[in-house]
């Protein structure tokens, strides 16, 4: 059994590089997972990688399997794609989702891992996470058939949400980002497209998911009266102003944030297991393919995720191959 690995490690913020690992022996729960591919969240990721996490969020910002400690040294990462090298006969040989750092090779109880369709392309399944986060968001936000709703933010996760509205029937879905590249994005998936000062007023839902504030205020523009927006953006360190004069009360609109690290009350008979599966169904669509906009091997990421976090290299879900 080769227990020998490879990891990234953000050392310092700013600062990452790769690690020799020795792996501990698998229990009989265990399963030892040989990874095929993994995915830069690169919203997220940015933030970690340049030490943005807030000191009273680091417990809450943890990653299921990181090591370390924000700002660094840690190792950090949630979408990650393997084949089942030692496990169960159930799982033996079978590619597996994993919420798991960027590593070569890793063990992990049998129980963390969810196995990915025979419908759904291994390199695609790295999207589960952030798949898994929009289905929370629509659980959160609860739409009905026949909404007017916008998506204003066109990065990984705005993608991913309007990916899975697309399928609402009756419903008028709108993606909105200052980038007309997006433009092309949005018709893959199966929704229209807007500039934040083309965008249609009068929706019943927004969801937010641009990280800045004038993303905020314009997505509290488009709303109907009685409208909600869902807040999905995570802004690390940064204050943000929510703009509640104007049309705030006499609207009647609402704030609500949306995070992935729980289920809310109006899915509270759900469970993690269920929501990671069912963004693995999603996943059969090929249209999701949109959202991988660039790969490289996993030996250049310590010079990969610097240009990732910079903005150099503009991306949704960067692929790492392994």
């Amino acid at each position: 059994m080769n227990r020998d690995a490879r990891a990234y490690w953000i050392r310092s913020p700013g600062d990452g590089g790769i690690r020799a690992e020795t792996l501990d022996d698998p229990g009989p729960d265990d399963v030892l997972v040989r990874t095929l591919f993994s995915g830069v969240s690169r919203g997220t990721e940015a933030l970690v990688f340049h030490g943005r996490v807030p000191a009273n969020q680091h417990e809450v910002m943890r990653a299921p399997f990181q090591e370390g400690a924000f700002p660094g040294p840690v190792k950090y990462g949630y979408l990650n794609v393997g084949e089942v090298e030692h496990g169960p006969p159930a799982l033996l040989g079978r590619p597996v989702f994993c919420l798991y750092p960027h590593q070569t090779r890793y063990v992990v109880p049998a129980s963390a891992v969810t196995p990915v369709p025979d419908d759904v392309p291994p390199a695609r399944a790295v999207l589960a996470g952030t798949v898994e986060t929009a289905v929370n968001a629509l659980w959160d936000a609860a739409p009905l058939v026949g909404d007017r709703i916008a998506v204003v933010g066109g990065g990984m996760v705005g993608c991913a949400v309007a990916g899975v509205l697309a399928g609402l029937p009756g419903a008028s879905v709108r993606l909105v980002d200052t980038d007309p590249s997006r433009a092309a994005v949005a018709a893959v998936l199966g929704v229209g497209f807007a500039a934040p000062e083309d965008a249609e007023e009068g929706c019943d839902l927004v969801f937010h998911a641009s990280a800045t504030e004038a993303g905020l205020a314009r997505s509290l523009d488009l709303l109907a009266p009685g409208g909600e927006v869902i807040e999905l953006s995570w802004y690390g360190d940064r204050r943000v102003a929510v703009p509640l004069g104007e049309h705030f009360h006499s609207r009647r609109l609402a704030v609500r944030g949306s995070q992935v690290g729980t289920i809310g009350p109006r899915r509270g008979s759900r469970t993690f297991a269920d929501r990671i599966a069912l963004a693995l169904r999603l996943l059969a669509d090929p249209a999701f393919d949109a959202l991988i906009t660039g790969e490289s091997p996993f030996d250049d990421l310590p010079e990969t995720m610097p240009r990732l976090a910079g903005g150099d290299l503009p991306a949704l879900c960067h692929r790492i191959i392994y």
